[in-house]
């Protein structure tokens, strides 16, 4: 299974904000992007991961909203699974969340 290793990058689909994927970096790495899209003046910022890296996400929404930006709240948590193809070419699922974050 292939751990996406992806930063910050524009959302292209109806939102139209921010987006973190969250992947193998420390926690803080992606804390600091999301304190550095809302002071940059963004609304909302979506954190999204899959698999293993569910939890790291979890971690990130929460050190942004109670350590350094108390005023950002979850707006909305969508989960679902994707499906991926080994190296052996077998279908895998992933379950994925995305974590909404508003301010």
């Amino acid at each position: 299974m292939a751990e996406e290793n992806q930063e910050v990058t524009k959302d292209s689909d109806d939102h139209g904000d921010s987006t973190i994927l969250v992947g193998s970096k420390n926690v803080m790495s992606y804390v600091l992007a999301c304190v550095t899209l809302f002071n940059k003046g963004a609304k909302e910022v979506l954190i999204r991961a899959r698999g293993r890296l569910i939890s790291r996400a979890v971690d990130v929404a929460e050190i942004t909203r109670h350590r350094f930006l108390e005023d950002v709240k979850v707006k909305d948590i969508q989960i679902g699974t994707t499906t991926v193809q080994t190296d052996k070419g077998s279908d895998l699922n992933v379950s994925t969340i995305d974590i909404t974050l508003e301010r």
